[in-house]
């Protein structure tokens, strides 16, 4: 990011450092491999978390519990919950969730792209 320091002494400043501590924030939050499954599984759909947890493969219950709390506190997922015994509880991708998801696919369309090199240097380093 780094704006601020490039920008110094403007009116926007202070904007742009808060601007940049928040991005590197949600940043470290979302950038696990869980919630980008969970924003990738919903996609232009809502789901109910059996089906969240059903499409997201190896994800624990608390595991989905703990990210989809995250991804609404940060505004990336909508929780409904409709008064029925018992509650059915769904979760949708907000406007900024359904940007996001642009580039988790655009991240997606570049591992396969590049996937026989990561795997060759990956094969040449040992690892």
């Amino acid at each position: 990011m780094g704006t601020g320091e490039q920008l110094e002494g403007l009116p926007e400043d202070s904007d742009l450092r808060r601007a940049d501590s928040l991005a590197r924030e949600v940043f470290s939050e979302v950038a696990n491999k869980w919630a980008l499954l969970i924003i990738e599984a919903l996609g232009e759909r809502t789901l109910r978390f059996s089906e969240l947890r059903r499409e997201v493969e190896g994800v624990s219950h608390k595991m989905l519990t703990q990210n989809l709390r995250m991804l609404e506190h940060n505004g990336l997922v909508d929780r409904e919950v409709f008064p029925t015994v018992p509650p059915r509880v769904e979760y949708t991708l907000t406007e900024p969730g359904r940007a996001l998801r642009v580039t988790v696919d655009a991240f997606c369309d570049w591992t396969q792209l590049y996937l026989d090199r990561i795997e060759e240097a990956r094969r040449r380093s040992g690892s």
